[in-house]
């Protein structure tokens, strides 16, 4: 299956390589820092722009307004522009957007399940 990835700065189709595997083609749509947490924090309820930011901590403006554009492109992020002054526009999941949130809950769980050691490993590396 080959897919038509648009580069955001150029925007030059160009063909994607086949998938390897169902992991490869979740991530592709999935990596990036900060996808998951969007779409973590979207699966709770629809957030406009600034909670979303709020939300997603250590987040820069561009790498979340790029990272909400692919995900729109890739159908996991409905975006709703109300037109008004001041403006007001709302991101939500798109039923698609859910199936691949409800796919991450067990990662969050492991994650839950393993903070602490996690957390133990990363001050290790830190400090090393």
């Amino acid at each position: 299956m080959h897919l038509l990835v648009s580069t955001m700065s150029d925007r030059t189709e160009i063909p994607a390589q086949p998938f390897i595997c169902g992991l490869d083609a979740a991530l592709r749509v999935i990596g990036g820092k900060w996808k998951p947490l969007i779409l973590f924090f979207l699966a709770k309820e629809p957030r406009r722009y600034g909670e979303l930011k709020r939300c997603v901590r250590g987040v820069s403006d561009k790498m979340l307004i790029q990272h909400l554009k692919e995900l729109e492109v890739d159908g996991v992020v409905l975006r709703t522009d109300y037109q008004e002054i001041p403006p007001r526009v709302l991101y939500e999941l798109s039923p698609f957007g859910f199936s691949l949130a409800d796919a991450l809950v067990p990662l969050c769980r492991w994650g839950d399940e393993n903070a602490e050691i996690i957390e133990k490993n990363l001050n290790a590396k830190r400090d090393s």
